[in-house]
Order: C-alpha cells, then structure tokens, then sequence
C-alpha cells in the first residue's frame, strides 16, 4: 500500500529536520591547528639544594602572619596596624576584589534559568488607512499586556560554566593579590622604620662624636695655654665642631623627613610622624631556610598563587572560545494577557502563551572565532609564561637573602674586630697626646677612622634587620600560614 502524498511530506520534512543540522556543523569553522605551546614549570625542578644546604633547615622558619613582631618593637607594631586599617591603597585593592567578586556573580547568573516581567498599557488611535481593520480602524482603544518570559540556555558545549570558572579564578587571583598588596604595604612601613632606626643610630654617633671633639678641643686649649700646642691645632679642634653639628642637623633632616613618611604610609597626616619616638629593635636575627623549599613556595608567595590562577583563568577562556564553535541552543517561553480593552485584560480570552526552542551556529564568521580563539591560546602561553618567570624570581629571591645574610654574619664579625683595633689606635693616640709624646694629627686620623668604622658598623646592624625583612617578603610574609587559597595544591588544566 502506498503511502498518501502528506505522508511522504511528513516524512521529507523529518529527513530535511535531521540533515540540516548535520549540514551546519560541517560547515561550521574549524578549530585545526589551534593549540597552546608554553607548560608550566615544575618547582621542584628549579635546582636549588645546593645553594641552601649550609643554611639551617626547620618547618618554623616560614613567617608568621603578623611577622613584623619579630622585632620586638611595640611602636613599630602600632604603625603596621594603623597601616593596614588606613592605607588607601589597600582600600584600592580591596574594590578590585569585590570588583572581580561582582563579575563573578554576573557570569554565575547564566548559569540559571532567566525570567522578566513586563506590563505596558497604551491609548492608541488605530489608522483607517492602517493594516488594522474596521471597526477598530479610526478608533481610539486601550493597547494592553502583561507578560512572564522565560528563558534557558542549554550549556551543552560548558561555555557559561567555563566563563563562570574563568572569573571564579580571576576572582581568587584578585583575592590573594590583595594580599601582595598587604604584602607590600608592611614591608614598606618596616623597611622605612628600619631606615628611622639608622638614622637615630647615626645621630647618637655624631652627638658622641660631638661631645669627644669638645672634650678634645678642651685639652688642645689647656695645652696652647700652656705653650705646648700651637692655634694651629686648636683652629683645627675648633672647625671640627661645627663640622659635627652640620652632619647633627643633617641627619636630623632625615628623621624628620622619614618620620613623615611613616605617617604616610600609615594614613595619617604629616603631624602623626612627629610623635614617632626613636625604634627599640631586637638586634640578633638568626638565618634559617623553610624545609620543602621550592616546592612549598608555590603556596607561599602571594604573586605566585595570584599568577598561577591567571594561568587558571586563561585555561577556562580558552574552553569558552572552543564552545563558541558549536550550537547555542537554549529554551524560551512566556506566558501572559493582551488585550484592546482594560476591562477584558485579565478575562480567560485574554491569555497569550508560547514556547520552543532556539538555536544559532556560526556557519561563516571570516574567521572571527579562530581568531578569538588564538587570542586565547596566546593569552594562556602569556599567562604560563609569566608565572614560570615568577617562580624563577621568587626562588632567587629566598635564596639571594639567605646567601647575604650568611656572608653578613662573617662580614659584621671583621668589622667588630676592626673598630676594636681602631679604638685602641685611637686610644693610644690620645693618651701619647695627653702625655705630650704624640701630636694632634695623629689623634685627628685615628679619631676619624673610628667614626667611619663605627659608621660602617651601624649600617651593617641595618643591613641584617633589613636582610631579615627581605626574606620574610621573599618567603611570602606568612601568607601561606591562615590564607592559603590553594595555590600550592593548583593542578594544571589541558586547556587544549
């Protein structure tokens, strides 16, 4: 029996339903050729056992959240808090994290079904010469509806979830690159108290050196009165005194200069510095390297884990950008009332409904899609790229702090030794002085090569304050100890 002619239609209609779409993905762009080309680096292996094996090993040694107490200053406590409570640049970093938090949210809403609600009523005249018939045509009447639309994007291809992961991950990068930012901050205020400090140790010294010239020029005037120098030495005792007080003021420029610093890296306003009392630091750091460096660090260091979920991002665009190559097919509907008339809106025969899908491919784009996707694939090798040279720097960085801080201790013993062995000579000359046995000019020179030993000697106690600082940043400040927003446990992504 042979089938009726709407029979045959019917079943030509399915064949041309089903073979479309087959026809619209063959001819759809290509995605050949199109991949990544950088890998992330392994941590562990950067080599790195042999330039930390004469370095103490200990699971302690990692920085404690609130590290800048370990120089025992309760002044230089107060100022960090009062920093971290008032920075404005902290408050610009913190609206970059809601900022990121925001668009998360914004790409996680597609995820969702999507409903609106519209209503509009309008008095409208219908034209006589229109497309509306009589008797409407010429007549005035009320144009009105309500309507509840529904819709739904079937994310059969993961591209709303792989833009939502993107911006998940740009979000958490956002987060931990708050606090590099904190980071930065407190390493600043101390770095900046440490140079306080220096500058209060280098006026203690000129204010003794000043008080012993006195002395000097005391004895040198005794002597002159008594025929036994000539004013020659006492000229010369005497400019050294305004000599010293010029170096006195000079460094007095500088605490106050540093002072306000301080107060404005703390928020405050310039008169907040001049309550800043000279620092009483802890002098005695010891040298000590965490244990499961390189491969800890990763979780450590705040720019790491920040550049590592950039790479993470990345890999998610570059799902999104795939997905785009296929259909988007998503379910729409409404529901609602129409009506000429306000009277007949809300009756049973006023009713409107609808739904069906919908769907769209890309057939011929001119290559948009492939070019959006390479941007995607090179932004990614970018991101790796970058985040290699990150962990190159930050291990450098560990181990370039601990190697000058092991030097530093051989460096600081010499010169104890040889600002004792200058105090003597010095001592010596001006007790040969006194006796009348030796001259002024030989007090002269050993007297300055004690102040510059001593003056070397101050900046190398800075040095070890400000060398301990620098590993603390390069070990990450304690960011791993309570914030660790699993950087370290980040495992690679084929993005491909």
């Amino acid at each position: 029996m042979k089938d009726s002619p709407s029979k045959r239609a019917g079943a030509l209609a399915q064949r041309v339903a089903w073979s479309v779409p087959a026809l619209l993905l063959s001819a759809c762009a290509s995605m050949g050729g199109l991949a990544t080309r950088a890998t992330l680096d392994d941590a562990d292996a950067l080599a790195a056992s042999a330039s930390l094996r004469h370095v103490p090993a200990t699971p302690a040694a990692w920085p404690a959240r609130a590290w800048w107490r370990d120089f025992g200053d309760p002044q230089l406590d107060t100022l960090v808090d009062t920093a971290l409570a008032n920075q404005p640049t902290l408050g610009v970093a913190a609206a970059r994290v809601r900022q990121a938090q925001a668009l998360t949210s914004q790409a996680e809403a597609r995820l969702f079904p999507q409903a609106s609600l519209n209503a509009r009523t309008t008095r409208q005249r219908f034209s006589e010469n229109g497309a509306v018939p009589p008797p409407l045509a010429g007549s005035w009447k009320w144009n009105s509806d309500v309507v509840i639309g529904l819709g739904y994007e079937l994310d059969f291809w993961g591209r709303n979830r792989a833009t939502f992961e993107a911006a998940l991950d740009r979000a958490r990068a956002a987060e931990v690159e708050y606090q590099a930012a904190e980071l930065m901050l407190t390493t600043s205020v101390v770095r900046t108290y440490l140079k306080l400090d220096a500058a209060h140790a280098l006026r203690a010294l000129a204010t003794e050196t000043y008080r012993q010239r006195q002395d000097t020029l005391a004895l040198i005037q005794h002597r002159v009165a008594a025929q036994l120098d000539s004013r020659l030495d006492m000229k010369q005792a005497e400019a050294a005194l305004p000599v010293t007080r010029e170096r006195i003021a000079a460094i007095d420029e500088v605490i106050a200069l540093t002072q306000n610093q301080l107060a404005a890296l703390a928020g405050k306003g310039p008169d907040a510095g001049r309550d800043i009392a000279p620092p009483r630091l802890q002098r005695h750091f010891s040298a000590a390297v965490p244990t499961d460096v390189p491969a800890e660090l990763i979780g450590r260091r705040p720019d790491v884990v920040a550049q590592r979920w950039r790479v993470e991002a990345a890999a998610q665009d570059i799902k999104a950008a795939r997905a785009q190559f296929y259909p988007n097919i998503s379910l729409t509907a409404f529901a609602g009332l129409q009506s000429l008339s306000l009277s007949d809106l809300f009756t049973a025969g006023s009713r409107t409904l609808g739904i069906g899908p919908a769907l769209s491919l890309p057939v011929f784009d001119g290559g948009r899609l492939r070019a959006n996707l390479g941007v995607r694939h090179a932004e990614y090798d970018a991101a790796v790229e970058q985040y290699n040279a990150t962990l190159v720097t930050a291990l450098h960085d560990v181990v370039n702090q601990l190697v000058a801080l092991g030097w530093l201790e051989t460096r600081t013993g010499e010169q104890r030794l040889s600002l004792q062995l200058t105090q003597e000579a010095y001592d010596l000359a001006l007790s040969r002085y006194r006796h009348g046995v030796g001259n002024y000019l030989q007090v002269l020179s050993a007297e300055g090569q004690v102040l510059q030993q001593k003056q070397l000697l101050i900046d190398l106690d800075t040095q070890a304050h400000a060398l301990h600082l620098e590993l603390v940043r390069a070990l990450g400040g304690g960011y791993g100890e309570t914030t660790n927003t699993g950087g370290a446990r980040l495992t690679q992504r084929n993005p491909s």
